[in-house]
Parts: C-alpha cells; sequence; structure tokens
C-alpha cells in the first residue's frame, strides 16, 4: 500500500533517528535501538477498554487503549518500568494494530489511545491511515511523556484528534536527574504549543465525551520537583485559561525512586490540595 507524504517522512526520520528530541542518530530502520528500548518493530503490552482515564475519555464505553513497549525518557520514578525500561510486549506489524483498533470500536469505545507512542510514530501514523480505511471512525488519542520533536509532531497533524501529554518538570536540573532529558522543559512546552496549534482547547460531544483538543496532564510529586507553580502559569498564559488539565495525586517510589532522597516518599494531601489551588488563582478551570 502506497504510504501518503507524511508516514513516508516519518519513516524517513528513523533513519539515523531523529524521530524524538534526543536524536540517537541510530539506524531503526536496520533494527537497531536507541534510547528508546527499540528497533523497528512495535511491541504492545496489552490493549482493550480501560475505565481508569479521564471522564472525557472513558465515557460509557473505555477508551481503547493500546499499551506500548519502550519510553523516550528514563524516568526514575516510572510505574510502567516493566513497559518502558524492560521492554516487555509482543512484537506486532502494521495488521495486527489496525486489528487491534477496529476491535476496540466494534467494542464501542469513544477512542483509540496509543500510550507512549512517540518512539514509534511512524509505524502508529500508519495503522491509523490504514484503520481508517476500513472503517475507523473514532479520534486517536496520542498519550505521551511530553518529550516531543516539533518536526514529527507536525507530521502528525490530521492523523491525531486529541493530544495527551504529560507536562513534567520545569526546570532543567530535575529533568535532568529525574529523567536523564535536561532539556525537557523547553521540549515539552514548545511541544504543547504545537499540540495546541493543532487541536485547540477540548471539545466534548453532548455525551461529555472528548472529540478534539489538547488534555494535559501533570503530576504532582514531593517537594515540588514537578515545578506545578510554572507548570500552570504557563498553561494558562502562554497556552489557553481553558486547557483541560490533570493535576495527578498518584504519585508514588516506583522503580528507582526509594533510592533518590526527596522523591522516595508519596506525595502528600497538602502537596495536591496547594497544586489545585495553585492552577485556581491561575484561572485554570477545567480539569483537575
Amino acid at each position: 500500500m502506497k504510504r501518503t507524504k507524511s508516514i513516508q517522512e516519518a519513516y524517513e526520520l528513523l533513519a539515523e533517528c531523529r524521530l524524538c528530541p534526543r536524536r540517537c542518530g541510530v539506524q531503526r530502520l536496520d533494527d537497531e535501538e536507541g534510547f528508546c528500548g527499540i528497533g523497528l518493530e512495535v511491541k504492545v503490552s496489552s490493549a482493550g477498554p480501560h475505565f481508569g482515564e479521564e471522564p472525557e475519555l472513558v465515557g460509557h464505553g473505555g477508551s481503547g487503549t493500546i499499551f506500548l513497549t519502550g519510553c523516550n525518557l528514563g524516568c526514575l520514578f516510572c510505574q510502567n518500568s516493566e513497559l518502558s525500561h524492560l521492554h516487555l510486549g509482543n512484537a506486532m506489524v502494521i495488521d495486527d494494530i489496525v486489528t487491534l483498533m477496529v476491535s476496540l470500536q466494534q467494542a464501542e469505545c469513544h477512542n483509540i489511545n496509543f500510550v507512549t507512542p512517540t518512539h514509534v510514530t511512524p509505524q502508529i501514523m500508519e495503522s491509523i491511515d490504514r484503520a481508517r480505511e476500513v472503517g475507523l471512525t473514532v479520534p486517536i488519542v496520542y498519550n505521551c511523556g511530553g518529550y516531543e520533536s516539533l518536526e514529527t509532531l507536525r507530521l502528525l497533524e490530521g492523523f491525531v484528534e486529541v493530544f495527551m501529554p504529560d507536562l513534567k518538570f520545569m526546570d532543567s536540573a530535575a529533568a535532568f536527574a529525574l529523567a536523564q532529558a535536561e532539556d525537557y522543559p523547553q521540549v515539552a512546552t514548545a511541544a504543547v504549543r504545537e499540540m495546541h496549534r493543532q487541536v485547540g482547547d477540548l471539545e466534548v460531544d453532548e455525551c461529555g465525551v472528548a472529540t478534539r483538543g489538547l488534555l494535559v496532564r501533570h503530576l504532582v510529586m514531593p517537594g515540588g520537583a514537578a515545578g506545578t507553580d510554572e507548570a500552570m502559569r504557563f498553561l494558562a498564559q502562554e497556552i489557553s485559561t481553558e486547557t483541560y488539565v490533570n493535576i495527578m495525586d498518584q504519585y508514588r517510589p516506583c522503580y528507582r525512586a526509594g533510592e533518590i532522597a526527596g522523591i522516595d516518599r508519596p506525595t502528600r494531601r497538602a502537596e495536591h490540595a496547594a497544586a489545585l489551588q495553585i492552577a485556581r488563582d491561575y484561572d485554570l478551570h477545567r480539569g483537575f
């Protein structure tokens, strides 16, 4: 099947890989593995209706999540380290992914939610294109860590209806120490701007289910490590006070977080409450 120009250009980024901001330079078209731990093959850990996402994604039928293996971030507190760091999953070709997508729509899921897709964006784009040819109509959710290349994001225009990035850190030192990504604040804020340019503020249908737009996740971390004040200021003043933001309270010391002073404990209730108030003080009012 002939690939569209955007899909072909995305695959070309895998040669001397520059798909994400790390720009590893490995030959992923020859199945060499980069920082993400993935070569050319896509690995899927699990797929199915998921009811633990934001209400606007879940509705009555659930979000059709496809959990992908590998990650371009190195978060030491990762809650899915078996997937991100240990790369557990089953290799799938494009036809397999298309079948998954269509089956999730047939199961009455409201969307197809690709979890951690950054490092396999070309394959995801091709899967979306083929699935739409055989009748996929539900929105595509790009559920990512926020560490995205603008070059890649621009190729995604028209393929994704809902962008759902994390906004993890607003301090370069914290981003380097905790995720091996010193440039994360600059990269992620630029990425959020581009995502908002493409899809705008979150839109929902008459049942309150998301059809298009930006949804941002921000995990509150112990001791203010996530830079909540700066994150909320950025969203309100540089994106939109209509930005839907999920200010999450479920941080706990997973993976190697127990080795690191300051993040070796769960977030306290008072810290989460303070984060909510910060958002309100910046006139953010959707989500939380």
